[in-house]
């Protein structure tokens, strides 16, 4: 895949962004230092597991949080504009109009007392100055576009009599009614079956190449990364900790949360006894651990990894990375290191050992009293 722009100049450009919501549990660190750029014409994907930030960088460039959400460093560079310093006004005439966004859950955004045509019409009424009539036509149109059958049918229809699919292409007609430069998807194909997957997936690529729509894709599929990004940014507890183009991250990632979300995805015809996983979850964001955020569930983890946060260094030309172990003025400490296994049992958290191992904290849980877990040649193994 490439970029359908020669333009050098980001159509979106995101720059140490720090979002935090303040609750009466403390401050939670969604979003912590987040810097990626997006190019006219290109489709970015945004992976990670649940709770990894990805919906709060969305809500964060749309100005949607909630009342307890403040971005409190960073800046939004969409076009020349500084997006976190705008007005209401001004942030009202790009919302929906430059930049358009589907959302989680699309029969919950529908508002069920109100037809589907005249949403989509609504959308277009408030950004162009056209009679009612018309906004109407090109509604229906947009549902034409998106392969809605019997558009003129279902413009009449109410949200809870068109199924999840065309909810979701209902959706995706409204975000593109004004055709925005950028088009932000999150989660886009959850809860939907694998042929409607495919349409969906399919309509974003075709909306690419024929309206040169940018698109920053929001989802935990590395599946649909593989099929439909250019570059991918991999999050975690808020942070990018990996960030390239698809094929180099597929090719050989080098973040070991990367790594471990590829490893935990089953391979077709391939019998295991037990699949991989990423020991533990993800961390509690009013509470982040010291130094890097993955050190409690890596397998590589060292004290070193506890003792400082790691940058986000350029390990390759264009493949960025935060990690110690692939650090030139670090990565003497993990010679010799061969490649997990990421064979846990999946409730258990590491911590850093000495000379490189890691150790259990779940001891009894495991059954492994006293002992290490080690690098070997065919990945990790329990030693006494």
């Amino acid at each position: 895949m490439s970029n359908s722009s020669n333009n050098n100049r980001p159509l979106l450009e995101v720059k140490g962004l720090k979002t935090y919501f303040y609750t009466e549990d403390g401050v939670v660190q969604a979003i912590n230092g987040v810097d990626f750029t997006i190019q006219p014409g290109q489709i970015m994907g945004l992976v990670g597991e649940s709770g990894s930030g990805k919906s709060v960088t969305s809500l964060s460039i749309m100005r949607l949080l909630s009342a307890s959400g403040k971005i409190v460093a960073g800046q939004i560079l969409f076009g020349q504009e500084d997006l976190t310093q705008l007005n209401e006004q001004r942030l009202l005439e790009i919302r929906g109009n430059e930049i358009s966004m589907i959302f989680q859950q699309p029969t919950s955004c529908l508002n069920p007392v109100f037809r589907i045509g005249d949403q989509i019409a609504e959308a277009i009424l408030t950004h162009a100055k056209i009679s009612k009539t018309e906004a109407k036509r090109q509604a229906i149109e947009m549902l034409r576009t998106v392969g809605i059958p019997d558009p003129t049918k279902r413009a009449e229809a109410y949200p809870h009599e068109i199924s999840g699919g065309q909810a979701q292409r209902v959706m995706i007609a409204m975000a593109l009614a004004t055709k925005p430069k950028l088009l932000i998807a999150d989660e886009p194909t959850t809860a939907l079956d694998v042929t409607i997957q495919s349409q969906i997936l399919d309509l974003m690529r075709n909306l690419r190449s024929e309206m040169g729509t940018s698109i920053l894709l929001i989802t935990h599929d590395m599946g649909v990364i593989a099929e439909m990004c250019d570059n991918v940014a991999v999050m975690y507890a808020g942070q990018i900790v990996e960030y390239t183009d698809v094929i180099s991250l597929f090719d050989g990632q080098l973040h070991p949360y990367a790594e471990g979300l590829l490893a935990a995805i089953p391979v077709l015809g391939l019998v295991q006894k037990h699949l991989a996983v990423i020991p533990g979850s993800v961390p509690n964001l009013v509470d982040l651990p010291p130094g890097c955020k993955f050190a409690p569930r890596c397998p590589y983890a060292r004290d070193l990894c506890t003792a400082s946060e790691p940058r986000l260094y350029p390990a390759k030309p264009g493949h960025l990375v935060r990690c110690f172990m692939r650090d030139p003025e670090t990565a003497q400490h993990w010679a010799g290191v061969q490649r997990a296994t990421w064979q846990f049992g999946g409730d258990e958290v590491l911590v850093p050992g000495e000379q490189g191992t890691a150790t259990s904290q779940d001891q009894v849980a495991l059954g492994v009293s006293d002992r290490d877990i080690t690098f070997t040649d065919q990945g990790l193994s329990l030693e006494e």
